[in-house]
């Protein structure tokens, strides 16, 4: 049955990381809507902060990320101006009762920053926005940036886990990503930020990738499980040159067809689970003892733009080049290009370019996408007394699938949800339920 699944389920469709996605976001939602609706956040509520640095040192083929190589640290520092301008402008706006439940760094390379702008950045944000006791502090971490001033730097900044790129240890294929990180660098990172407290680790690993074998695979994932990380992301190598021109110039040839891809997924998987790690979603592992493993067993588990979460707040604030927000009324992006990022963050403007308003009917797809790359299910139940009439057309579509036996998805009582044989197609499954997919010109990448 499972190819069968994988012939019905080839065609490309979104990581549903947001619904709706990216692509379909539109410039009528604008830098004066994106004030009224962080105007309009109640008081006291509970607020994420995403900070994105667009910037790397050297270039990862593989990435799909939005961000640039720099040799010079000149435009770096250029950028953290303007960022300390946006945070500044955005806290404007925000009631005095509101506060920070987490912050995470992405990019690009957060650790690019030098200690000074990274210990900046902090004093600014924690100066601009009240942070609570207990809020999580998240920073991905390239190890090849790490010297020990950016250790103390990032233990100053009170960061309570950290998210290592690993993508993997072999040599062929890191040199096929231009992607050359030892093990043993990334064993020393690990051992550092212990030694300063920093209490969660998470490793991001990538199957798919041009040269990968289910056995340098297999060699890749025991050594991440001898840093024994309290999570684990298996990501499938999204390959998008369209998108990302530099993808371009990894050999198609090289690359692993479907079936590959698929056993490779599989093959590590039961190597994570059987080390003790609870499988989360479509592509997480977590200690059983973890925030997230405990939030996928009582169902608060949620996914945005940085992935699975266990952040319940109330909205999510992007600040630089490129970065998402979400806010109850909907999603805003900020400009992409850099330069005009700061042009437009210099003279105290929002910068916000895009974005999209959600309907009655966005919410009930989103809820449904969200649960199905959660939980793989939900309760026809608790969709009727969340939407009431809105939910009909999905719920139509829902008994439409699952009325197909080939289609993985089943209708059991009260709850509809993914067979174990289709749980690796879920990004397909979920896609039945996505009005905007057939619409525009998006394209996306392989569903597994």
């Amino acid at each position: 049955m499972q190819e069968a699944l994988l012939r019905r389920y080839r065609a490309p469709v979104p990581r549903y990381t947001s619904y709706p996605t990216a692509p379909h976001f539109h410039p009528s939602v604008s830098a004066a809507t994106y004030k009224a609706w962080l105007q309009a956040l109640p008081v006291k509520s509970a607020v994420s902060l995403y900070v994105h640095v667009p910037y790397c040192d050297r270039l990862c083929w593989f990435c799909a990320c939005h961000t640039k190589q720099t040799l010079s640290y000149a435009p770096v520092s250029r950028y953290v101006g303007a960022l300390l301008r946006e945070i500044e402008t955005v806290a404007a706006l925000l009631d005095s009762g509101i506060t920070i439940s987490a912050l995470h760094f992405g990019g690009g390379s957060p650790t690019l920053l030098s200690p000074r702008d990274m210990i900046t950045l902090n004093a600014a944000l924690r100066g601009a926005f009240h942070f609570r006791a207990d809020a999580e502090v998240s920073v991905e971490i390239d190890p090849n940036d790490m010297d020990e001033a950016r250790f103390d730097a990032l233990a100053r900044m009170a960061m309570t886990r950290a998210s290592l790129g690993v993508q993997d240890f072999n040599p062929k294929v890191q040199e096929a990503i231009n992607r050359e990180q030892s093990f043993e660098k990334t064993r020393w990172v690990v051992e550092n930020l212990r030694a300063r407290g920093i209490g969660s680790i998470n490793l991001d690993m990538l199957y798919g990738l041009p040269h990968q074998t289910r056995h340098s695979l297999t060699e890749t994932v025991k050594k991440a499980l001898s840093l024994q990380p309290d999570r684990i992301a298996l990501f499938g190598y999204a390959h998008v040159p369209w998108f990302k021109k530099h993808q371009r110039l990894i050999d198609e040839t090289a690359l692993p067809d479907a079936t590959e891809r698929l056993a490779q997924l599989q093959l590590s998987a039961e190597m994570i689970a059987g080390a003790g790690y609870a499988a989360i979603g479509l592509d997480h592992f977590a200690r059983p003892e973890d925030g997230m493993a405990l939030a996928l067993a009582d169902g608060s588990l949620k996914r945005n733009f940085q992935g699975y979460t266990v952040d319940e707040a109330d909205a999510l604030i992007g600040l630089g080049a490129s970065s998402i927000g979400r806010l109850p009324q909907g999603y805003v992006q900020n400009m992409p290009a850099t330069g005009e990022y700061q042009k437009m963050a210099g003279k105290d403007e929002l910068a916000v370019v895009r974005g999209i308003a959600f309907t009655p009917q966005d919410r009930v797809r989103a809820w449904i996408i969200e649960r199905l790359m959660c939980d793989c299910a939900f309760s026809r139940t608790e969709l009727r007394a969340r939407f009431g009439p809105d939910a009909k057309s999905a719920l139509e579509d829902a008994l439409l699938l699952a009325a197909d036996p080939s289609s993985g998805f089943v209708l059991d009582g009260d709850r509809f949800h993914i067979a174990e044989v289709a749980k690796p197609f879920v990004r397909s499954i979920a896609a039945h339920f996505d009005t905007y997919l057939s619409a525009g010109p998006a394209r996306h990448s392989t569903a597994v």
